[in-house]
């Protein structure tokens, strides 16, 4: 069986904001509408699926394995932004990167407190 993640969905408190925040951090197309959700679509057919909350976002972690070209893109974004950075995700290492398994790393903070990572390799010798 060749079981595949499809979605995720990502509870905000403001669906345009956060997807606006996704796509343009990451250089992801604009989000698209699909019932009550709006769809951020990723490169290995995964789609990022935001849906508005009733109340208080449960924050969440988002690991995002990207190229070493689309993480010097992204790094730069995040900080032009001046977005807080750490390079780990207890948050004890502020505005440096790590460098797991030959990669680089970086963790940051979407509007709604969801923390998101970038990898340019795969933890534990994954493969991609």
């Amino acid at each position: 069986m060749a079981v595949q993640l499809n979605h995720l969905i990502v509870m905000v408190r403001d669906q345009e904001n956060s997807a606006k925040f996704f796509t343009e951090i990451l250089g992801l197309p604009v989000a698209t509408r699909f019932g009550p959700f709006l769809v951020v679509q990723t490169a290995n057919g995964v789609s990022l699926d935001f849906d508005e909350a009733e109340g208080d976002v449960t924050p969440m972690h988002y690991a995002f394995l990207i190229t070493d070209a689309e993480f010097d893109e992204i790094f730069g974004r995040i900080r032009e932004r001046c977005v807080d950075y750490w390079a780990d995700p207890g948050q004890r290492r502020p505005g440096v990167i790590n460098r797991h398994d030959g990669g680089r790393g970086v963790y940051f903070r979407d509007p709604n407190g969801h923390l998101l990572e970038i990898i340019t390799r795969p933890y534990g010798g994954g493969q991609s």
